[in-house]
């Protein structure tokens, strides 16, 4: 598939849709798909104008993971840590630090890879339809893309461990249902809802937004006291932009405030 096509991406005011499209292939990743996000999200961190992400997939599925038919004419072993390093684990930091919230949308199919990517979303959507699937174990593989701390820290060590050695498939009720999603929706009501949230998050404090992200990575590993820590200088720093101005002011006067996003 030529490199232009392996992401859309679709700009809407004051957000992006970043669509992977690859849908006879369940949108499975490859190099020029790693190559098209990773220009996907250079341009959307550059652009001041936008606001938030709304990542989804093309046709029947979310995801498949990798594309393993990239690798069927190796004739030696690949060093998969060094390919992880270059790919997976660039885009999980991406999406992780971008400063800026991602929405999700899960329609269908997110297995391995798929799956961990989607996960390292800041809010995630799934369609009745939705497969989670850790699928690492049918290939002889361990989770990746950030799988193994999140899965632990969403839905507890035991349901983590399931998922990762038998690779069954968690439907998108029970991944609500286990706090794995933030929510389920019917398969017709998933792209509505996530546009429209992620047009509302556009319209939100950009930078409080941010921050945020940063305090809650943070809090997985923090003491609470370097946690208070934290809140306090993140919170100096939340303080000292136009948004809360305007949220201060547009309180006391009674009417909606007009956020700008602007640091």
């Amino acid at each position: 598939m030529a490199l232009e096509s392996a992401v859309i991406v679709k700009k809407h005011h004051g957000w992006h849709e970043v669509t992977l499209n690859r849908p006879e292939r369940l949108n499975a990743f490859t190099t020029a798909m790693h190559k098209g996000l990773a220009d996907a999200f250079a341009g959307i961190e550059a652009d001041a104008s936008c606001r938030a992400v709304l990542l989804t997939g093309a046709g029947r599925g979310f995801c498949a993971g990798q594309d393993l038919t990239e690798r069927m004419d190796r004739t030696v072993p690949v060093d998969l840590g060094a390919t992880l390093e270059a790919t997976y684990n660039r885009l999980v930091r991406t999406i992780r630090s971008l400063g800026k919230p991602v929405v999700c949308a899960v329609n269908g199919v997110a297995a391995g890879a798929g799956a961990n990517v989607a996960l390292s979303c800041d809010i995630v959507l799934a369609a009745r339809s939705a497969r989670f699937i850790e699928a690492f174990i049918k290939i002889g593989l361990v989770p990746d893309a950030g799988g193994s701390w999140y899965l632990p820290r969403l839905v507890g060590l035991a349901r983590a461990k399931a998922m990762a050695m038998l690779g069954e498939p968690v439907s998108g009720e029970e991944a609500a249902q286990w706090g794995l999603v933030w929510k389920v929706l019917d398969d017709e009501a998933l792209m509505p809802e996530a546009r429209r949230m992620t047009a509302h998050l556009a319209t939100l404090p950009t930078q409080a937004l941010a921050l945020m992200k940063q305090q809650f990575d943070a809090s997985l590993t923090n003491t609470l006291d370097q946690q208070l820590d934290l809140e306090r200088d993140l919170q100096r720093r939340a303080g000292a932009t136009p948004d809360n101005l305007e949220g201060v002011r547009a309180f006391i006067e009674k009417r909606a405030p007009n956020f700008t996003g602007r640091p």
